[in-house]
């Protein structure tokens, strides 16, 4: 299968391009530094586009059978919108190529709700705080998703929780309700990305996907997480 990767340099990215090569597709990374982009080989290409650039990012999708955004920013009080107006982008371009498969990473924080026993202390106090820290990244993550379910293509929407760094992929939970557990490993979060584009699951539908092994304490998130939301 052929498959565009937006945001490929970021750590989610890479540990996706790495997964998507490994299970023998053809992958194009787009990154607005190739240069720095850390992976090769023989059927990778490294493609410079921002995604804010709809001719360049028309470019980048061409010929490919699914799209994958793995795009991310860090925390800013600024207002934001490259979540949005960059997927409007792919997503017009997509419609113009033919191309109909769509997965794009979002965060639990877009029209975020209270999960059925989810701890007192998380949802009362760390939640609010990484809530309005990230206000306005979930802002735009939240009409990014609205963009997507309007686009007609056939999209799935992935919202990972804290994210954090692990050396192998576990039992993951992917739910399309609400689902306690605030912890995503990114090398969990690549295999759902790249499991929804090959195989087509969860079609118009937004879903959580909740690592449940290994996963760090709550204060150690915060602490890791807190000052770099977005970053994906």
């Amino acid at each position: 299968m052929k498959l565009v990767i937006f945001g490929a340099n970021g750590p989610t990215g890479r540990l996706t391009t790495e997964q998507a090569l490994a299970e023998g597709h053809e992958v194009t990374a787009v990154t607005r530094r190739p240069d720095a982009f850390p992976l090769t080989g023989a059927r990778l290409s490294v493609v410079r586009a921002d995604i804010l650039n709809p001719d360049e990012v028309r470019r980048a999708v061409a010929g490919h059978d699914a799209v994958i955004s793995t795009v991310g920013i860090p925390y800013t009080k600024e207002p934001v919108t490259v979540y949005s107006e960059g997927t409007a982008n792919v997503i017009k371009a997509m419609h113009d190529q033919g191309i109909r498969r769509l997965v794009c990473v979002s965060s639990i924080g877009a029209n975020y709700k209270d999960a059925p026993g989810e701890k007192f202390v998380f949802r009362k106090v760390i939640v609010p705080i990484l809530l309005a820290m990230g206000r306005p990244l979930y802002e735009d993550t939240s009409r990014m998703e609205d963009i997507v379910s309007a686009s007609g293509l056939e999209w799935t929407v992935i919202r990972p929780a804290g994210l954090f760094d692990a050396t192998t992929t576990t039992d993951y939970i992917v739910s399309e309700a609400r689902h306690p557990g605030w912890f995503t490993s990114r090398k969990d979060l690549a295999d759902v990305l790249v499991r929804e584009a090959v195989d087509g699951l969860h079609v118009g539908s937004r879903v959580e996907v909740i690592t449940t092994q290994g996963v760090p304490g709550y204060f150690e998130v915060f602490k890791k997480e807190a000052l770099h939301i977005g970053k994906k």
